[in-house]
């Protein structure tokens, strides 16, 4: 095994580089769905509207597409890294910054193929447990929501007699 050359390392150090701002920003589109969500489902119960739910929860699936992208391209960047850090690696190509064009994910073994399809990468347990939840959660404030607003309602129509403490002589 050879050392590294120059170019070889500062070609790491830029793919690190893309692969630590596609982590950030995976993290920071995460903390947006959970506020986005948050603020939705807070005014659906604080004002007794369970359809503000359903922005929160297209907010939440679009958030999941774009966090998908993130950490797809994330791992795409990842296996471009691994064969660029092979000092013999076959189809290195000196700062190739093309991880997530049709030519490199062609030239992927089929198992890593699988890995980063956009199917794989949405239903991957981090964020199939994150947006499911918030999913979920606008669907229970919903739920909860309207039915706190139904049995209101049918209260209010059917007025309880009461007409006092009861006295019994």
């Amino acid at each position: 095994m050879s050392a590294f050359t120059a170019e070889r390392i500062k070609h790491l150090e830029m793919i690190q580089a893309v692969i630590a701002r596609l982590g950030s920003d995976s993290f920071l589109v995460k903390g947006w769905a959970v506020t986005a969500t948050g603020v939705f489902l807070g005014f659906a119960v604080a004002n007794d509207e369970p359809w503000l739910a359903v922005p929160s929860a297209l907010v939440t699936l679009l958030l999941w597409m774009l966090d998908t992208y993130y950490l797809r391209s994330e791992r795409l960047f990842r296996l471009l890294f691994d064969r660029a850090r092979h000092v013999d690696a076959a189809g290195y190509e000196p700062f190739a910054m093309n991880a997530t064009g049709k030519r490199f994910r062609d030239s992927l073994a089929a198992a890593d193929r699988k890995c980063v399809t956009r199917r794989a990468v949405a239903f991957s347990g981090t964020l199939l447990s994150l947006y499911a939840a918030l999913l979920l959660a606008a669907g229970a404030i919903a739920w909860v929501t309207e039915t706190q607003i139904s049995q209101a309602s049918a209260s209010e129509s059917s007025p309880h007699q009461s007409s006092g403490p009861d006295e019994r002589d």
